[in-house]
């Protein structure tokens, strides 16, 4: 007699064994949010390898970090598929800047919290991220009880700002956290940023599911709109919209 029964191969295997450990890390964080004794969920976003595994090694003391990311893009996704209680956010990181990634994160998580982290001393970048609700903005070159500070300011929903910004900055920069906002649409922004990290045209039309004419199009109207002569000044209006930063790696690197 023959046996007809079929025999899952290795790979199909391997598939069920994947989709059993999602479902399992699902419900263990599922149950750490009902349970109110559990530590504060963290979510590292941070395209530096090397950075961010040695910020989840020293927060891990106090909290529980969920998950290390390394682009904007892969935060969304994480950010809504783990909903951590604060995400520690790189504001310079690749295929999606840190604070559009929050943006759209805070559509559908509007109680989530952030930290942004970033290299550069800028005021208009701070008052920009406030204006996403509660949020701190932390320096990378700040000491770790600083950073455990502004995610437990965060925590109790109060904002928090380094002191390493100077007070008299804010009233021009609130002038430019508006301007900053009101500029350039999402879509736009999204196009002036890949451009600006020196990824193709091919590139960014599957980055964002367009094609290249549209790809183009969108380059073309920013380029007349703000009287950008060249690809060299298109990266400097990145830089000034805070969209990259000057130590942001190129295409190849920021790939872990």
């Amino acid at each position: 007699m023959v046996d007809t029964r079929t025999t899952k191969s290795p790979a199909i295997d391997l598939e069920d064994q994947v989709r059993r450990r999602t479902f399992e890390l699902g419900e263990k964080h599922a149950s750490a949010r009902e349970d109110p004794h559990s530590p504060p969920r963290l979510l590292i976003a941070d395209d530096h390898a090397i950075f961010a595994e040695t910020l989840r090694d020293y927060l891990q003391k106090d909290f529980s970090v969920v998950g290390l990311v390394g682009d904007g893009r892969a935060l969304v996704d994480e950010a809504i598929r783990l909903r951590p209680d604060v995400a520690i956010v790189d504001v310079g990181m690749p295929l999606l800047n840190g604070m559009d990634a929050a943006r759209r994160i805070k559509e559908q998580l509007s109680s989530m919290k952030f930290v942004f982290l970033t290299m550069l001393n800028n005021p208009n970048l701070a008052a920009a991220a406030v204006r996403l609700g509660t949020v701190a903005f932390v320096l990378k070159h700040s000491g770790g009880p600083e950073l455990a500070r502004a995610i437990a300011h965060v925590l109790q929903g109060k904002p928090y700002i380094t002191p390493r910004l100077r007070p008299e900055d804010w009233v021009d920069a609130e002038a430019r956290a508006r301007q900053y906002a009101q500029e350039l649409t999402q879509r736009q922004r999204e196009v002036v940023q890949l451009f600006a990290e020196g990824r193709s045209m091919k590139e960014i039309s599957s980055i964002l599911n367009l094609s290249p004419r549209t790809v183009e199009f969108h380059k073309h109207h920013i380029m007349v709109s703000f009287s950008l002569k060249s690809n060299a000044e298109l990266v400097l209006f990145a830089l000034e919209q805070g969209l990259i930063h000057a130590n942001l790696h190129g295409p190849s690197d920021a790939r872990h």
